[in-house]
């Protein structure tokens, strides 16, 4: 029997794409590359992703379709390649190859302002020339959006490299993804930890991120399922441990440095910041007032052997300008100035952490 293309794309737009119920020719997946010798025929299909899930039960059907159709001597089986548009994921062993350090702002406890530190440390870091990213990780109270005035703004995808990709929110010179941008602001996040895992990835994986000298992840407070996904998908630089002066809130802290440190994690902690130090009046700016105790964070640090790397004052201009979506470090305040230091603090922190330690690497899980 005499074969040519045309006696293939017949049998094979008998075959239909589960995917929408067209036929392979109609959905334009026959690459135009069919190869005959003799009895044998070779050809590709091509699918929008590696991993659709019809790759194996369409491959099977058109084989079948050819012996069919065609001719039952035809040589075919093992003859179609499978291509994909959308080209795989990159190595999960660095899924950022483009980020130099990765910085995780967490706490113990909430409510002692890790977000804002989060926020206005990626700012910081900006101004003074750095490539910065921020992840709002914190998928149950998402805050980036309130705290870069970005609530109402639409995020698209671009095929990147064969991939589409989210593309981050650019503000003050900072890339932003936060899941805030893909719920109502109203509406709490009804997640289970899977789900919420899951999405944190994509966040991670599939967005355009690009070359970053700092990428800030801004973590759910305590410990959770969030935490292990990020040391699990990333190599995680260092942390950074919030907390106030109070007792209760030092406690907690010491559980984050634990967590951290331990040898399942085992990621370094570039040092701790105490927000929340003191209240200064803005009609009195020499005073100050330790509401929260003195010094708490200072002594904790030194007590787990690692730097303070910054005292935050409590004045009305940082509730105001998270409130705004002016972040305070935009300013030349004193509190402007405290989070420039801060910035600072964490270069140097980053930078003696890379020059005597080896890099990080991620939490392996066994099953």
């Amino acid at each position: 029997m005499q074969l040519y293309p045309k006696l293939i794309l017949d049998a094979l737009a008998k075959v239909r794409y589960p995917g929408n119920g067209k036929d392979l020719v109609a959905n334009g997946m026959i690459e135009d590359d069919i190869r005959i010798d003799g009895n044998k025929v070779s050809f590709s299909i091509i699918f929008e992703k590696p991993n659709d899930p019809f790759i194996r039960s369409v491959v099977k059907a058109a084989e079948t379709a050819i012996l069919t159709f065609v001719s039952p001597d035809v040589e075919i089986k093992g003859n179609i390649n499978v291509k994909a548009k959308q080209i795989a994921r990159p190595n999960p062993e660095n899924p950022l190859p483009g980020v130099k350090n990765i910085i995780a702002v967490s706490s113990g406890k909430g409510g002692v302002g890790k977000s804002t530190i989060a926020s206005n440390l990626a700012v910081a870091l900006a101004r003074l020339g750095y490539k910065v990213g921020l992840l709002d990780a914190d998928i149950f109270g998402p805050s980036a959006p309130t705290m870069f005035d970005i609530e109402d703004t639409d995020v698209y995808t671009e095929n990147i490299g064969g991939r589409d990709l989210i593309l981050p929110v650019e503000r003050y010179g900072v890339k932003i993804l936060s899941i805030g941008f893909f719920v109502r602001k109203n509406d709490a996040v009804l997640w289970r930890g899977g789900m919420a895992s899951n999405a944190l990835k994509q966040l991670i994986t599939d967005a355009a991120w690009g070359d970053l000298d700092y990428f800030v992840l801004d973590l759910p407070p305590g410990t959770s399922d969030i935490h292990l996904t990020l040391v699990q998908t990333l190599a995680i630089t260092g942390a950074i441990v919030v907390t106030t002066p109070q007792e209760v809130a030092l406690a907690d802290a010491r559980k984050g440095i634990s967590m951290f440190t331990g040898d399942k994690v085992n990621v370094p902690i570039l040092g701790l910041v105490e927000n929340m130090s003191w209240f200064t009046p803005a009609e009195l700016p020499e005073n100050k007032y330790y509401l929260f105790g003195k010094d708490g964070g200072k002594r904790l640090a030194e007590e787990a052997g690692v730097p303070l790397l910054g005292q935050i004052p409590i004045v009305q201009s940082i509730c105001e300008s998270g409130d705004s979506g002016h972040p305070v470090a935009l300013d030349d305040s004193v509190t402007g100035l405290a989070f420039k230091r801060l910035a600072e603090a964490v270069v140097k922190a980053t930078d003696e952490r890379n020059a005597t330690r080896p890099s990080t690497q991620r939490v392996e899980v066994h099953k």
